[in-house]
């Protein structure tokens, strides 16, 4: 039987005066209640209340008892108050896995911001490009890029990405533009490692879907330095807008094909399946959903 709610039974009767006070005070029936108490002195070995029919009182170890009982009970709600009131703040160690080019560009700028708001949570950011296990490897939450593999983790949309296909000056210039997705074939590519569609290449255009089989001379499975071959001069890339659009505006790359649809690619905040999502999670998502929602952030 529940060692509380036996103290909690008889520090009931004392209050109330009887045992159908106790019951209606509790919500039990007043059966239950003389179990809980009988019980509780069976257990202990001594009587607690004298029982007459006309009144209670307490025995000399009663008093005692209900002394320490009265403190036990207040301390254990003292500590559900406070769990219950911890639990709806967001604080403690949040441990985060971020793709280290969309870390690097569009995430470290916002980090300062969060702990303004939040100044409770403390960051542990680890960048990386591999799909980590999230329960395996005690991350909160993660970042991921593309298509989501079928799990067991909750995923919620943050923003999207447009893929484009754009090469350096120098190199357009010493190789001409491809007009036509199956041009490509005829330039150098550098390839992205993890790439869902390895190296087949998806286009949307005027005259439909087209696909191309490309043969990458430089491959990589960092961005960063995709782009940075790109930019050398190396061959065509396929990046998503947050690596090139600067090097784009700035003219150091050149988009091609623009009437043509690269794809774009969803980024979601993924973390392990849970009924109750804590709150440093938690804000930490409606965070990055309202700073990446904004263009001009991407």
């Amino acid at each position: 039987m529940d060692r509380f709610l036996e103290m909690q039974s008889f520090a009931t009767v004392v209050d109330a005066g009887s045992f159908v006070g106790a019951a209606n005070a509790m919500g039990l029936s007043k059966a239950a209640i003389s179990r809980h108490v009988n019980a509780l002195e069976s257990r202990l070995g001594v009587r607690l209340l004298h029982r007459t029919t006309r009144r209670l009182s307490l025995t000399v170890e009663g008093e005692v008892f209900l002394t320490r009982c009265r403190d036990l009970l207040a301390a254990l709600e003292e500590a559900e108050v406070e769990v219950t009131a911890s639990s709806n703040v967001a604080s403690g160690l949040l441990r985060i896995n971020v793709p280290v080019s969309f870390g690097l560009r569009r995430l470290a700028p916002l980090w300062g911001e969060f702990r303004h708001c939040h100044p409770q949570v403390r960051l542990d950011i680890t960048l990386a490009d591999r799909v980590v296990d999230l329960v395996e490897e005690g991350y909160d939450l993660a970042v991921r890029i593309g298509a989501l593999n079928s799990s067991s983790l909750v995923a919620r949309r943050l923003t999207e990405s447009r893929l484009i296909i754009c090469a350096s000056p120098g190199y357009i210039a010493a190789n001409g533009t491809p007009s036509h997705p199956q041009e490509i074939r005829d330039h150098a590519v550098i390839g992205y490692s993890y790439r869902s569609g390895g190296d087949d290449w998806q286009l949307e255009g005027p005259d439909g879907t087209v696909n191309v089989r490309v043969d990458p001379g430089i491959q990589s499975n960092n961005g960063d330095t995709c782009v940075a071959a790109a930019l050398s001069g190396q061959g065509l890339v396929m990046q998503p807008d947050f690596l090139v659009s600067e090097e784009i505006a700035s003219g150091k790359l050149i988009a091609v094909m623009p009437e043509y649809c690269a794809g774009k690619l969803g980024v979601f905040a993924v973390y392990p399946s849970r009924r109750h999502i804590a709150p440093k999670t938690r804000v930490l998502i409606d965070f990055l959903v309202e700073q990446l929602a904004d263009p001009s952030t991407l």
